[in-house]
């Protein structure tokens, strides 16, 4: 059971995932939450979360002991003076992080880390309002945060090299995968990749291509069963490389290069047409679609996970679905001697 005194300011359904699985690592995080309501949702949400986590095989600890271990606060001031790792979760509004930062900033030791778990806000923009700045960084966890590995470490310009390693080790010991960044850019890496591809379907929508469901199916069907294995660069090495040249000159100059979000995406908005929180979006959605779509979500994410959990050396190069990793090569070679 690890002793670091771990804070998460917030309780939404991300901070609660997180303390979740810091928990289920043996940290005790303690979630500071003014809003009472909050809070009791939060308790729910985790103590759900915990039974479904051990049910499934990704936890030894029964579901409310390990609910038991994520601990709340009725206020910063009651968390904060004890805090050696506090990570902030609040809604991306930049006065609203300034604001959470600033108080964490003067209520927590001097020596504690600050971490925000933004993913679209630049960490020097949220840095810029702080004391210490020196001491801040982000963590992006990846939702859901306990049963998807991927944090993107995201330093500015300012952070201490010795709180960013901290936080790393701190991360790795959680049994999650940190990917740091060598410098801050907007949108990370995952959300930069993500919505790429995105702006490109979408264009192909609009151009009358084809269908949001055939453009899905392709995603599905084709790359999207190479890329867990493979990655991206990974698969450019295995199709070689003389011919992604051969196709960059090619097609780049074709691909969608739109500056902001496109009309078709803006009119489904106006519309109300939200996604699958309004029943329709790209597409229509029926009560029953939607249960089957987030069953078959979870399956897959508890799949990955439990896939994850057998993996008893948490750092060797097949964990997390990538097969190669030249960082891990001795863990990879110990795993195939059935020594790791």
């Amino acid at each position: 059971m690890s002793t670091v005194s771990v804070v998460i300011l917030g309780a939404g359904t991300m901070g609660t995932n997180i303390a979740l699985d810091l928990a289920r690592a043996g940290y005790r995080p303690q979630v500071a939450e003014v809003d009472a309501e909050q809070r009791n949702r939060s308790r729910e949400y985790a103590r759900a979360g915990a039974r479904f986590m051990h049910s499934n095989g990704l936890t030894d600890v029964n579901g409310e002991k390990l609910a038991e271990r994520v601990t709340y606060a009725e206020s910063p001031e009651q968390a904060l003076p004890t805090a050696e790792w506090v990570i902030e979760v609040v809604p991306e509004d930049l006065a609203v992080k300034h604001r959470v930062l600033a108080e964490a900033e003067k209520l927590a030791p001097p020596t504690a880390v600050i971490s925000s778990n933004t993913s679209s806000i630049l960490p020097s923009k949220l840095a810029a309002a702080m004391q210490h700045p020196e001491r801040f960084l982000a963590t992006h966890f990846w939702n859901p945060a306990h049963l998807l590995p991927l944090v993107e470490v995201v330093p500015h310009a300012g952070t201490k090299q010795e709180v960013i390693d901290r936080v790393v080790k701190l991360l790795a010991d959680a049994g999650k995968h940190p990917i740091l960044l060598k410098r801050e850019i907007a949108g990370f890496l995952g959300n930069r990749l993500a919505f790429a591809l995105q702006r490109e379907a979408m264009d192909l929508v609009a151009q009358g291509v084809a269908t949001p469901e055939d453009i899905d199916a392709v995603a599905a069907l084709g790359f999207g069963r190479r890329m867990p294995i493979s990655g991206i660069f990974g698969t450019a090495d295995l199709g070689g490389l003389d011919v992604y040249r051969a196709i960059c000159d090619e097609l780049f100059p074709e691909l969608c290069s739109d500056r902001a979000a496109p009309a078709k995406l803006r009119e489904l908005v106006e519309q109300g047409k939200l996604g699958v929180k309004s029943g329709a979006g790209w597409r229509i959605y029926s009560t029953a679609e939607i249960e089957k779509l987030q069953q078959a979500l979870s399956e897959e994410l508890v799949r990955h996970a439990q896939r994850d959990q057998a993996d008893q050396t948490r750092g060797a190069a097949a964990q997390h679905t990538m097969i190669l990793d030249s960082r891990n090569d001795a863990s990879l070679r110990r795993m195939k001697q059935g020594q790791g």
